[in-house]
């Protein structure tokens, strides 16, 4: 047996390691070295995301569901693609207003608001006690497995007494550790670096505890994931869990939205996510990283089901146990024990993060507020309050713990570890609008988001929470069949006759719905505040605003420098509010003295401080009782703005005219460019034609001179010569009218007559021209084309001199008496296709992206001198061009070249012609 002593002995080493690697965190980043300033460790903070849940439920909800554990982790892999937009976002406005929660973000978006931080506070408690509660019973029932090893014993559902209950030591024990954690001392910047080294040191454990039992149950117990799937596709049962058969869509729909939602809005999330980052670009890693650490985590669930379901196939051992009940099965003790410290660390690493959350909502957004607004506790006039936040913190994680643990006896028996997790993270779920809504559209109001979250979350209580305690027998559970007061269409399952939605579908379409629809109507129906119009042109404008001086329109009394820094140091200490005036004096060039009037970006910057301490509505009222003086009205504000706004349109404008002006010199520089470079082509071409102009003349001359100064030449020579001269001639008209051709159709003045036209006897015309050239020299032509009409809207006559010069320069490649040329014709549906194919020498590689340049000859047979032009393949590439087609050409050494044109189609060709 694995003894009390040795499993206890073994989880406080563990959990004392993760204090000393906390420890050492912390002194680390106060010597200015962050141990967590790297993507892989932020984006194993992160992975806190996979809890108990993650570690005992996923395999539970496999056995029952099958693929339908997915959603959890599909959701979280969607919203990571989009993180660099939104969630990078989130932490630069974090960043700059020292934000400390996710109360604080929505607090401070709308107009530094006590009432909304007192709100999200509220719900994220409420909403976030039955995910502690899972926490506890899933390492509670762990020990109670593990305790037994190697008997399989499944702890019992009678409750115990509570000196006797394990879950209760396990809260308390959290407790303790989470104070050691994250509460020995008030920082500014409210970050816990040590916590989230320990952290991302767990995420590890756990992934590696998971796949090793994975692998053990794979490759050890059954010999690999082949044997393992063939037997459960033997087996009824696990067969339907390979398929989607039976899968509800809608709940697929909702886990994955809730799921998506709640990566970033659970309490513990949003800290380890946006408060604890150091660097935004670590996101970017995170993007995929993230994804690839679900994906690893998961690959052994369905295989650890069917395991379990094979091993254990009474059914009398819980499937959420699987996890440890497998290698306890095999008289595994370390691999056991292993197991039990991964489901430890899984389920810590959510309750350490949870409720340090948690207290740094509750101290700064719920209890500070509303004791530094009653006078009789003179907190205003005391010097050092680090204590009395600390005592705060402190206390509210051991409430927050042990309202966990009630939550767990007086309901947690009645839910698997999945639907607990879901409850929360519909509760998580209605801080999205206020949050989303609030970073992209500068009309949300305060009115609004306390409508939205209010009205979201009393659905969410109604048709989740109540119904809870009523299954657990606490309220009469005619409240779920029947209604409260027997009205059906109030029943918490089926709200307004909503019928065949799973209970948690139902809760987020019923609760979303509410949730949005009053924080628009709200706010659309309300007026901003001054802090509010500011606060929200900050938030949306975060990457192009500067925050600093708009938030100095606020303070328009007087402080002094003193009263300030005395202010900010009851809460930091007098060490740090010394560095931190000295650091924004030195960024401004400023010299701070005792004497020296603070202005009001001073001010603005002493309530930032504050706000990383306390958050940021009681940061203002601390502030507002060192001032002097009025604060500015509306109007005031709202005409400082405006000259703001138009000195930035005008700024705006006048960069975007000299954009514009850039954008037009470098066209001119392009066209000009473009210019020198058609002159020099012109140039070019003069040239060339002269030079093709002169080879032929200069024979014509010769020859006739010969025969004019040589009467007495004999009549078979003279007949040679006349020969070579009318060659030459027709070599140059040849030249002429394709110089004629070229030119009409780059000067625009050739005459096209485009009409429909098979294709077909444009070929067969073409084939015919040439036959002779063919029949000459020995060379075999193949014509093929399809049986059905290829329309097209062509102009026939240039198609048929497209396609003689594609012949003739393939007969020039191709050896008399052993060439071969096939001409395919093919109608496709993006359009016509015409090739010509020769078993001629080919051309070289290099050549092969000249062949369409003016006056380029590749030359046929060597021993033959050139007799074309070298415009041909111009030509052709022009009117294909034309015709809106294409052309290309295809050559291999010593393997012969194909050259293919296509034409579009009749219908592409109708519609270029109407366009």
């Amino acid at each position: 047996m694995l003894s009390d002593w040795v499993i206890l002995t073994v989880a406080a080493g563990y959990l004392g390691t993760l204090f000393g690697i906390a420890y050492y965190g912390d002194k680390r980043a106060d010597a200015g070295r962050s141990v967590i300033a790297n993507p892989y460790i932020y984006t194993l903070s992160i992975a806190v995301y996979c809890t108990a849940w993650t570690f005992y439920g996923s395999v539970g909800r496999a056995v029952t569901t099958g693929v339908g554990f997915l959603p959890i982790y599909l959701g979280p892999t969607l919203m990571a693609a989009g993180w660099w937009l939104v969630l990078r976002k989130i932490i630069r406005i974090s960043k700059a207003h020292r934000i400390t929660s996710i109360a604080d973000f929505i607090a401070s978006r709308y107009g530094k608001s006590a009432l909304l931080g007192g709100l999200v506070t509220f719900i994220a408690v409420i909403g976030i006690l039955p995910y502690i509660s899972l926490q506890l019973k899933a390492v509670s029932t762990s020990y109670l497995v593990v305790k037994h090893y190697p008997d399989l014993v499944m702890p019992g559902r009678s409750v115990e007494a509570l000196w006797q209950d394990t879950a209760l030591y396990v809260a308390l024990l959290m407790a303790a550790f989470t104070i050691l954690f994250g509460t020995r001392h008030i920082d500014a910047t409210e970050r816990h670096e040590g916590m989230v080294a320990a952290i991302a040191v767990e995420s590890m454990v756990k992934l590696t505890a998971f796949v090793t039992v994975g692998a053990f149950v794979t490759f050890g117990v059954y010999d690999g994931l082949g044997d393992i799937f063939t037997r459960a596709a033997g087996n009824p049962r696990l067969a339907a869990m390979m398929t989607l058969e039976g899968t509800d869509p809608a709940n697929w729909l909702t886990l994955t939205f809730l799921s998506m939602l709640a990566i970033i809005f659970l309490p513990r999330q949003f800290q380890v996510a946006v408060v604890e980052n150091v660097n935004e670009s670590h996101v970017r890693k995170a993007v995929w990283l993230f994804p690839l650490y679900l994906l690893i985590i998961n690959l052994f669930v369905l295989p650890l089901a069917f395991g379990g379901v094979l091993h254990f196939p009474a059914g009398v051992v819980d499937p959420d146990t699987f996890v440890l009940t497998l290698p306890m099965a095999e008289r595994q003790s370390a691999l056991t024990l292993f197991v039990f410290i991964g489901g430890l660390s899984a389920a810590t690493g959510m309750l350490i993060v949870a409720t340090i959350a948690l207290s740094t909502m509750v101290c700064n957004d719920l209890m500070m507020p509303a004791l530094l607004r009653i006078p009789v506790l003179g907190l205003s006039g005391r010097k050092d309050l680090t204590g009395l936040l600390l005592g705060i913190r402190r206390g509210t994680i051991v409430l927050v713990l042990l309202l966990g643990y009630s939550y767990f006896r007086l309901i947690g028996e009645s839910y698997a570890l999945v639907t607990i997790g879901l409850v929360s993270f519909c509760a998580a779920a209605q801080f999205a609008p206020a949050i989303l809504l609030g970073i992209y559209w500068k009309g949300a109001t305060r009115v609004g988001a306390v409508a939205g979250l209010s009205g979201g979350f009393l659905v969410w209580a109604y048709s989740l929470l109540l119904p809870a305690f009523a299954r657990s027998g606490w309220i009469p559970i005619s409240f779920v069949e029947q209604g409260p007061f027997g009205i059906e269409l109030l029943k918490p399952y089926a709200l307004f006759g909503l019928q065949g939605l799973d209970l948690i579908t139902h809760s987020v379409l019923w609760s979303m719905l509410v949730n949005v629809a009053l924080l628009v109507g709200g706010s659309l129906l309300s007026r901003q505040s001054v802090v509010e119009r500011v606060q929200s042109n900050l938030f949306v404008d975060v990457f192009r605003s500067e925050h600093a001086t708009q938030e100095a329109l606020f303070w328009r009394g007087t402080a002094t420098v003193s009263e300030l820094k005395r202010l900010v140091a009851r809460f930091v200490g007098e060490r740090r509010a010394d560095a931190d005036f000295a650091a924004h004096a030195q960024r401004h060039g400023e010299s701070l003295d005792e004497l020296r009037r603070a202005d009001p970006g001073l001010v603005a910057y002493a309530e930032r401080l504050l706000a990383g301490a306390i958050g940021a509505s009681s940061a203002r009222v601390m502030v507002s009782t060192v001032m002097q003086g009025e604060a500015p009205g509306i109007e005031e504000v709202m005409e400082i703005l405006d000259e703001t706004s138009q000195v930035r349109e005008y700024s705006h404008r006048l960069e975007q005219k000299s954009r514009e002006l850039e954008r037009a010199t470098e066209e001119l520089r392009a066209a000009n460019e473009r210019l020198k470079e058609l002159d020099q082509m012109k140039d070019d071409f003069v040239s060339m034609v002269s030079h093709e102009l002169r080879t032929p003349l200069t024979s014509i001359r010769a020859f006739t001179e010969i025969l004019r100064d040589n009467p007495d030449v004999d009549s078979t020579q003279r007949q040679e010569f006349l020969g070579v001269v009318a060659k030459e001639t027709e070599r140059l008209s040849r030249l002429v009218n394709d110089v004629l051709d070229l030119t009409k159709i780059e000067s625009g003045r050739m005459e096209w007559n485009r009409e429909r036209a098979d294709l077909r006897p444009v070929l067969d015309a073409a084939v015919s021209a040439v036959s002779h050239l063919f029949e000459q020299r020995g060379i075999e032509l193949v014509t093929e084309h399809p049986n059905a009409p290829a329309i097209g809207i062509v102009d026939a006559d240039r198609i048929t001199q497209v396609i003689i010069n594609l012949l003739s320069n393939a007969a020039k490649f191709c050896k008399p008496n052993e060439g071969k040329i096939v001409v395919r014709l093919t109608a496709h549906e993006d359009g016509l296709y015409v090739a010509v194919i020769d078993n001629g020498r080919g051309i070289p590689p290099d050549n092969v992206p000249h062949v369409f340049d003016k006056f380029y000859q590749a030359g046929g047979d060597p021993q033959e001198k050139p007799g074309g032009s070298g415009l041909g393949l111009t030509i052709c590439e022009r009117i294909v061009r034309h015709h809106g087609g294409r052309i290309w050409v295809e050559s291999e050494l010593g393997r012969g070249t194909t050259v293919t044109f296509v034409l579009p189609s009749v219908d592409a060709a109708e519609k270029a012609a109407s366009a």
